[in-house]
C-alpha cells in the first residue's frame, strides 16, 4: 500500500525542529526573543523604532524583519541605530523557523539583550508557525476596529502581550477598548494589555517596563 504523507503536517514538523534549535540557541545565550504579529499597517515598525530610540543605553535590541518584498522596514530600524536583518519571503504569508535560524547568525547576538522578529503583516498564518521565540506580541491598531480578537482568536489566545496602538485615534474612532480587553482576556486570561501610541509616546513606558522585566528573567 502506498504511504501517504500529509504535506502540511510534514512542513510544520520540520519547522518545529528548527524552532527548537532556535529556542536552545537563544536560551544558551540568555536572549529574550519576541515574535511580533499584526495586520499590515498596525504600526509595528514605528513601535520598534521608537522603542529602540527610547531605550538606547538601557537595552540593546536587534530586529529580524519579515516582508514579502523590499528592505524598507529594515532600513527604518537601521536608521534608529539598531541592527536589522531583512527576510524577503517572496510571497509567503509568514516567516519560518529555518529563515529565523539563518537570520540569527547574521545579527551581533552577543551585543544584544533582545531580538524582536517583526513577522509578515497577517493575523492568521504567522500564529501557526513557532520560531523559537520566548513570547508572541500581537499589535492591534485602533483604526482596524475592535472586533479583531473575536475574529482572529488564534493569535490573541497565544500572545503574552497585546499592544493596542494608535490610541491617539480613540476619540474619533468609536473603538471600544474595553471590549477589546474583555474579548482578549476571555481567550487568554494572562495576556498583558498595553494601550499605546507609538507616535505620541503615550503608554509606552509600561511596554518598556515589561521588556526590561522580561529581559532580566532571561538572564537569571
Amino acid at each position: 500500500m502506498e504511504k501517504q504523507v500529509h504535506i502540511g503536517k510534514k512542513i510544520l514538523s520540520a519547522n518545529e525542529e528548527y524552532a527548537a534549535i532556535n529556542a536552545k540557541y537563544l536560551a544558551d545565550n540568555e536572549k529574550l526573543c519576541l515574535n511580533m504579529i499584526s495586520s499590515p499597517g498596525s504600526g509595528k515598525t514605528t513601535i520598534l523604532a521608537r522603542t529602540i530610540t527610547d531605550l538606547r543605553g538601557q537595552i540593546s535590541i536587534g530586529v529580524i524583519e519579515g516582508d514579502i518584498k523590499t528592505e524598507l522596514d529594515a532600513e527604518r530600524i537601521r536608521a534608529a541605530q539598531a541592527p536589522a536583518v531583512q527576510i524577503e519571503t517572496q510571497g509567503s504569508c509568514h516567516l519560518s523557523a529555518p529563515q529565523v535560524h539563518s537570520a540569527l547568525r547574521q545579527l551581533p547576538v552577543d551585543d544584544l539583550d533582545i531580538i524582536i522578529i517583526e513577522n509578515v503583516g497577517n493575523l492568521v498564518c504567522p500564529s501557526a508557525f513557532e520560531l523559537g521565540e520566548n513570547a508572541k506580541v500581537v499589535v492591534l491598531s485602533v483604526p482596524e476596529g475592535d472586533d479583531k480578537p473575536a475574529k482572529y482568536p488564534g493569535i490573541f489566545s497565544k500572545a503574552k502581550v497585546l499592544l493596542v496602538n494608535k490610541i491617539d485615534y480613540l476619540a474619533i474612532s468609536g473603538f471600544d477598548i474595553e471590549k477589546v480587553k474583555s474579548d482578549a482576556r476571555s481567550l487568554n486570561k494572562d495576556i498583558e494589555i498595553f494601550p499605546i501610541s507609538a507616535v505620541t509616546g503615550e503608554g509606552m513606558s509600561l511596554w518598556y517596563e515589561w521588556l526590561k522585566s522580561s529581559t532580566a528573567k532571561c538572564k537569571q
